[in-house]
């Protein structure tokens, strides 16, 4: 059998079809992993509310003096 040769332009054309093909996969990877890292983000911030919840519950402060604590602007040690 013999081999065809393909000119230029074909061999453009296939390079550039095969380019596309591997953007297609390269972004469903992409996409699948970004949807995970949101997913673990979630959950992530899911854990952190229970946990200041449950410090909350547990503290002898109010929840006045919680809140005015959390707002309070942050003073560095080099303003005191």
């Amino acid at each position: 059998m013999a081999r065809m040769r393909r000119n230029s332009e074909q061999t453009l054309a296939l390079k550039i079809e095969q380019a596309q093909e591997k953007v297609a996969r390269t972004r469903a990877a992409h996409d699948k992993a970004v949807d995970e890292y949101k997913r673990l983000l979630d959950i992530q911030k899911e854990r952190q509310k229970e946990t200041l919840l449950k410090a909350i519950e547990s503290s002898p402060r109010t929840f006045d003096e919680i809140v005015a604590f959390i707002t309070s602007p942050v003073v560095s040690p080099d303003e005191e």
